[in-house]
């Protein structure tokens, strides 16, 4: 269902507000460039700090600029089920084709009360819902037992794995089936991810480099492991500039150097040191964006 390079997109602001122009633009720019799915609204894209409104319009411009050409999965997640059901449904009226939805954060369900979160707003609204299983954020950790029972119900068609665990997605592959579409969540292990029974990444780092991390996924695709591991080995400096200080302040700067976003973020996150700066402009000239 979805599969390849799925960006994560940052949420341009310019003085303090959503800046709706270079949003456009910028997700424009990734399907021209080779992306093959978009994720608006997710944590990349500073949902915890944006309103409801700007949350919907930005999910609203994401659909109207795709106009069918990638896939758009929704950030629709919130530690309240009631505040997750009504994202989800204003998602679909919106025209996404499926919603992310992450862990409830803070409240630290039980196993039970993330099975019944989940089946409440798969019951509620009909639209695919990939799980976004992400414990360094949210402190909760889905159990492959508990995927498993939530598999069952027919709109709830996989996961985005960002617990860096790569025996979890062949212990996934092996309980759920290969039907079950798993996304990494970490930019650095995708490829041993693949290998593990994955089948694609929602990427932060394709914010800046989508070309080659759209042609890394084509490579592994088509079964060319050597262009796939040239291209890994190109991208891992990337990878690991982007998370040098809190997501998404480091990728945004980064955004900001391609005249993409300014590199503004939201408090309580602040922008990129000088020092991350630094790192991340090393990075970028290493793989020659810059």
């Amino acid at each position: 269902m979805f599969k390849g390079s799925i960006v994560a997109l940052i949420t341009p602001f310019r003085e303090g507000k959503v800046d709706a122009v270079a949003f456009k633009d910028f997700v424009d720019w990734q399907i021209k460039q080779g992306t093959h799915g978009v994720v608006p609204v997710g944590t990349t894209g500073e949902s915890p700090t944006l309103s409801h409104e700007e949350h919907r319009l930005v999910v609203s411009l994401t659909v109207e600029v795709a106009k069918g050409r990638v896939p758009v999965i929704a950030g629709t997640g919130s530690n309240s089920t009631e505040e997750a059901i009504a994202l989800t449904r204003h998602a679909k009226e919106a025209g996404a084709d499926a919603a992310l939805i992450v862990t409830p954060y803070y409240n630290k369900p039980s196993q039970e009360g993330l099975y019944q979160h989940y089946k409440a707003i798969h019951d509620a609204v009909d639209l695919p819902i990939i799980i976004y299983n992400i414990p360094g954020r949210s402190v909760i950790d889905m159990s492959v037992a508990t995927m498993a029972r939530l598999a069952k119900l027919p709109n709830i068609v996989g996961v985005k794995d960002a617990t860096a665990d790569l025996a979890r997605p062949l212990r996934t592959r092996v309980e759920i089936g290969p039907d079950f579409c798993q996304l990494s969540g970490e930019d650095a292990t995708v490829t041993g991810f693949l290998a593990q029974g994955g089948v694609g990444c929602i990427s932060v780092t394709a914010n800046i480099a989508p070309a080659l991390c759209a042609q890394l996924h084509e490579a592994w695709q088509r079964g060319d492991l050597v262009e796939m591991a040239r291209i890994r080995d190109i991208l891992l400096p990337l990878h690991q500039a982007m998370f040098v200080e809190t997501s998404p302040a480091p990728v945004k700067y980064a955004a900001s150097l391609l005249g993409k976003s300014t590199p503004d973020v939201r408090l309580p996150l602040v922008p990129c040191s000088t020092e991350g700066r630094a790192v991340v402009e090393a990075a970028m000239r290493k793989v020659g964006l810059i």
